[in-house]
């Protein structure tokens, strides 16, 4: 397991993201070298976990819950294979493309060692919005991305440090629940009725996930965890 490149963005003007100024940071490309990750605070103040990547839409995206970015190159490689067109890592707004690693069965609270000193905690899958859609020029490409749902994980810096391409990515924690990055943006998404059971992912789980089920649990009950 392996990352294949750490992908940065600069900020873009483009005319499909509601951000105020027009700009937007998902065209993200690899770079050579080390790289920082630390926690960059909270949403809607902090951007990205890496530096010298934009995250220009704050009230959606970054912030400590959301400091980092990964997806599979299998799961780029599948997309590669449905669309027809070659998909080069960063092409999904990802910092980190990852090789040999399951990110989107990755459980909540699951942590990575990246290199010899990073650690960083699923929380999250990523759900796709308007300016992916215009990114990526794909009709539909919301409804599509969100019937796969193999969505990528979110993550956030534990042990903050240097990266960069090649760095080896080993599993030090694994947490005993189902819940994955995949079952979560299920539950957020699509199937509302798994709700109650993320919360089995405990304070590892996004806040808003969090909140989400905990609001469904009080007004149809079911938790069961």
């Amino acid at each position: 397991m392996k990352l294949l490149s750490v992908n940065l963005g600069r900020p873009k003007a483009v005319g499909y993201t509601s951000q105020a100024e027009g700009l937007t940071g998902i065209d993200k490309r690899p770079v050579d070298g080390s790289v920082r990750v630390s926690a960059p605070g909270p949403k809607g103040v902090g951007g990205s976990g890496l530096a010298g990547d934009a995250v220009c839409e704050r009230r959606h995206h970054g912030g400590d819950d959301q400091a980092v970015y990964a997806f599979a190159r299998e799961d780029l490689d599948d997309w590669e294979r449905e669309l027809g067109r070659t998909l080069p890592g960063g092409t999904f707004g990802e910092n980190l493309t990852t090789e040999g690693v399951d990110v989107s069965g990755a459980r909540i609270g699951e942590r990575w060692r990246v290199g010899p000193e990073v650690v960083l905690e699923v929380t999250s899958g990523r759900v796709p919005c308007l300016t992916f859609q215009g990114h990526l020029g794909e009709k539909g490409w919301v409804r599509r991305f969100t019937q796969k749902a193999a969505t990528g994980a979110y993550l956030r810096v534990i042990v903050p440090g240097e990266i960069r391409a090649g760095d080896p990515v080993e599993i030090v924690h694994r947490p005993d629940h189902e819940v994955t990055a995949a079952f979560a943006f299920r539950a957020a998404t699509l199937e509302r009725a798994l709700l109650p059971r993320v919360l089995a992912a405990g304070d590892a789980l996004h806040p808003e996930i969090r909140a989400t089920a905990e609001q469904y649990v009080e007004k149809y009950g079911g938790a069961n965890v």
